[in-house]
């Protein structure tokens, strides 16, 4: 019987974790490489552990222990149209209370990192998940892509939060743009998990499917080197002092996107209805993938990137 996602996510931050190099370390590259071999396994397993991954990075970064021995670490900071947390100081304490939308491991994982609405801006708080306020919202993630992933909503009652940073920290520090190339690590290669159906379909292909399968690998090709350049960049300027960490990240979020829809829909030119109707892991594979890269904000993340291209070239003579 195949293991739950989990119990392999446990066993990851358990056994593999403590490996994976920090962004901006000098191993950016071989911290990509981990996440795109987790996302090749499975999107939901990569989803988990890249979240323990960047709770990792960012407690380092903001000036706090990581995480110990037997803990497991989701970041929650999605902030979609009527939810989100507020917290207030009670009694020298911080207390959290509200609906926080897209909790990844939200019962698997003993820690998070999530945003909440101060008084003085947003601000990042680190909760335990065992406190008798915090509940998850059960019937809130029916994803069928992703279901692994285990993305409910959660409500928090009062629960006690450590703050982590100061108020808008999360967001301004560089770590931010790092980890969010991280993700289109797991992107690519659940890519190459869709893709290889076609690879092993394709015996001695006939002209139509070889153009497919040279124009997804073109394509992926394209974008993995794309994130391998931008972990040299990262290594080069991990406190990004050149301020271009923003640019970088849209830029190669949206190239691994589109990379990722691409594949879609040339494997599923090129292989038809069959790998869907009877090879469980490719329709697994395909339904995942069409999920997470929707954590990708399409053209409004493209409006942006456009706007700071506009303010790089500067006005014309």
């Amino acid at each position: 019987m195949r293991r739950s996602v989990a119990a392999r996510f446990r066993t990851w931050v358990d056994t593999e974790a403590h490996d994976l190099p920090l962004p901006g370390a000098g191993r950016t590259q071989d911290r990509f490489a981990a996440l795109y071999a987790l996302g090749r396994t499975d999107l939901s397993l990569a989803r988990l552990a890249e979240g323990h991954a960047d709770a990792t990075a960012i407690l380092r970064e903001l000036g706090s222990a990581p995480p110990g021995p037997g803990e497991y670490w989701g970041v929650w900071a999605a902030q979609p149209p009527n939810t989100g947390l507020l917290a207030r100081e009670e009694g020298g304490q911080w207390l959290l209370d509200g609906h926080k939308a897209y909790c990844s491991g939200a019962h698997s994982c003993t820690h998070a990192l999530v945003t909440a609405d101060t008084p003085h801006g947003r601000r990042l708080f680190a909760v335990r998940t065992d406190h008798p306020g915090y509940a998850p919202l059960e019937g809130t993630w029916q994803a069928i892509g992703m279901a692994g992933s285990d993305t409910p909503d959660v409500r928090f009652t009062a629960v006690p939060g450590r703050p982590v940073g100061a108020v808008g920290a999360y967001l301004d520090r560089p770590g931010f743009q790092h980890g969010g190339i991280g993700v289109a690590a797991c992107w690519l290669g659940g890519a190459r998990a869709v893709a290889d159906a076609l690879q092993a379909s394709a015996g001695t292909p006939d002209p139509l499917t070889a153009a497919h399968l040279g124009a997804v690998d073109m394509t992926l090709h394209g974008a993995h080197s794309v994130v391998e350049q931008a972990a040299q960049a990262i290594d080069a300027d991990p406190s990004d002092t050149s301020g271009t960490a923003r640019l970088r990240s849209l830029r190669v979020r949206a190239i691994a996107e589109r990379a990722c829809r691409d594949v879609l829909d040339r494997v599923g030119r090129a292989t038809g209805a069959g790998p869907l109707c009877h090879d469980p892991r490719h329709a697994r594979n395909v339904a995942d993938l069409t999920v997470y890269i929707r954590q990708h904000h399409a053209d409004r993340n493209l409006a942006e990137l456009g706007a700071l291209v506009a303010q790089e070239a500067g006005p014309r003579r």
